[in-house]
């Protein structure tokens, strides 16, 4: 066969990368031998001495016929480079085993066209030490792909395991998320054997769908909470409305703190139902609250005028105080009381403290009543006066008693005596003294 050859023919694009390595590496000595392998006729006629014979390999036309033979030498020797580098580029792991597979059919079918000048047999080598090297990154490939396979089946298991754990959690939003990147995790991992991963898969979706049964369970159990509740607190709303605009103050402020807890007792809604419905019943209470402090306040105002003659009544009260005479004391507060209801009612803000000072006189009056009464009571007269007379009697006794000891100078006995006749003489004086104050003497 053979090629007629004007100019140099484009190489592929590899060995445009390679070129100046091949040159690097293609010595004049590497050149020499590949010519060896070749010849050149005088009409340019370029021949490979190969193991069948000679073989033309092109017509070389564009200078001396010695340029032809070393242009063709050339091509042998990018074509062994390439192989060297392909062969070391899968040692290096920079190369895949399709990438040097064709590689080496690109060699093989030169080697087989016959298109250049160099040593069949070592180009041959190389190819068959490049097909061995695929044939291990192929092995190798395998094996890590296998790897890979298990370490992706592992992960699947793990995240079967994951699911299936997650599938009784009530943290619902947590949990549909986390569901979805384990999802998103599956889909990223590289496949295992098919059946093994679909068996895998249906416990994730089983898992999953047993959440979204219990989830969907859950919040339709909400929904009917959150109707019943709405249905309650607009039942609720409706009669607080009802009652606001009542004027009867203390009735219906007993009615309002009724339905407050109606509505703390009743089912919750939604935080945006609940705020939503809470504005509402509490703008009702609030309207009747407002009135209700307007009209008191009101009623406060058309009272004020009562505070100065309570005022008045109040120091006039005051003033029997101390009490000389209880009785006549007591005739004079109950004209300052009955001019005092007379009168009427009190502000709130002055109320307590006009009662509290009239009061404070109402018992210092009961006080001294009680007392005088105390004093003129016949019953306690007569028995303060039978406690002196017996205290007198046991003196009387006591002393002559002493008077006897003193005779016979039983002198520790009368010092006993006398201890005791100081005792009585104190109660007994004592005594006479509270009858005293009871007879009003």
């Amino acid at each position: 066969m053979s090629d007629e050859l004007v100019t140099t023919p484009a190489p592929s694009p590899l060995l445009l990368a390679r070129r100046t390595v091949a040159e690097q590496q293609a010595t004049d000595e590497d050149l020499q031998t590949a010519m060896r392998h070749g010849r050149v006729a005088e009409d340019g006629t370029v021949y490979l001495l190969a193991p069948e014979g000679e073989v033309i390999v092109g017509q070389w036309a564009a200078g001396p016929p010695a340029d032809g033979l070393a242009f063709f030498a050339r091509k042998f020797l990018d074509l062994k480079i390439e192989v060297d580098l392909m062969v070391q580029r899968l040692i290096d792991g920079k190369a895949a085993p399709e990438q040097a597979q064709a590689a080496l059919d690109r060699v093989r079918q030169a080697l087989t066209s016959r298109s250049f000048v160099g040593d069949l047999a070592t180009l041959e080598n190389r190819c068959t030490q490049l097909a061995d090297g695929i044939g291990q990154a192929r092995a190798q490939r395998q094996a890590a792909r296998q790897a890979e396979r298990q370490a992706a089946l592992a992960a699947r298991e793990s995240l079967v395991q994951q699911a299936e754990s997650l599938a009784d959690s009530n943290a619902w939003k947590a949990t549909t998320e986390r569901f979805k990147a384990l999802v998103e995790e599956w889909k990223s991992l590289p496949h295992a054997e098919r059946s093994v991963e679909q068996q895998l898969w249906r416990r994730i979706s089983a898992a999953r769908t047993a959440f979204e049964k219990r989830r969907r369970a859950h919040f339709a159990d909400l929904e009917s909470v959150r109707k019943e509740a709405l249905a309650a607190k607009r039942a609720l709303i409706a009669r607080a409305e009802t009652l606001a605009a009542s004027t009867d103050w203390a009735g219906t402020a007993r009615k309002f703190r009724d339905l407050l807890n109606e509505w703390k007792s009743a089912p919750r809604g939604s935080k945006v139902d609940e705020d939503r419905l809470w504005k509402r019943f509490k703008a009702a209470q609030d309207q009747f609250f407002a009135a209700r402090t307007a009209a008191e306040s009101q009623a406060e105002e058309q009272l004020r005028p009562n505070v100065g003659p309570k005022e008045e009544l109040v120091v006039q009260a005051e003033s029997l105080v101390p009490i000389s005479d209880p009785r006549a004391a007591k005739k004079a507060l109950r004209g300052i009381q009955e001019r005092w209801e007379r009168i009427g009612d009190l502000p709130r803000a002055d109320k307590d403290r006009l009662e509290g000072r009239l009061k404070r006189v109402e018992e210092a009056v009961r006080k001294s009543e009680a007392e005088s009464w105390k004093r003129a009571n016949p019953e306690a007269l007569a028995r303060a006066e039978a406690t002196a007379q017996g205290f007198a009697d046991r003196l009387a006794k006591l002393q002559a008693e002493r008077d006897a000891a003193q005779t016979t100078q039983r002198s520790a006995e009368v010092e006993a005596l006398d201890a005791a006749i100081a005792q009585t003489t104190l109660l007994m004086e004592a005594a006479l003294r509270a009858a005293t104050d009871l007879g009003g003497r």
